[in-house]
Parts: C-alpha cells; structure tokens; sequence
C-alpha cells in the first residue's frame, strides 16, 4: 500500500478551528512534525483539506 509522509510546514495559529481539529487528527501536534500514513481515501481527503499547510510526499 502507499504511505504518505505528512510534514507542518505553515502554523495553524489564526486558522479555523476546523483545520486545527484535522492536524490533531493526522497526528500532527508541533510544527515541522512529520507522520507517516497509509493512503486510505479518510487520510488523502483530510490532506485534500489542509494541503496549504502541509508538504506531502509519496513514501516507497
């Protein structure tokens, strides 16, 4: 199966709570974190949402 691997680039401080409740879900607490995910249609679609704060990359 293919992993992402999913890094907080920007800061989520004045972003909606929204946003803010995705990072937690994907694991992401700090910034410049990175998690790696499987990539299940649930995970591609909560990156889809908050691509402007990530860096995503494809993991072999």
């Amino acid at each position: 199966m293919k992993k992402l691997k999913i890094k907080q680039i920007k800061s989520a401080i004045d972003r909606p709570e929204r946003q803010k409740r995705t990072l937690r879900a994907l694991g992401i607490t700090k910034m410049n974190q990175t998690v790696v995910h499987v990539a299940t249609p649930q995970i591609v679609g909560m990156v889809n949402k908050i691509q402007h704060l990530l860096f995503v990359e494809e993991e072999a």
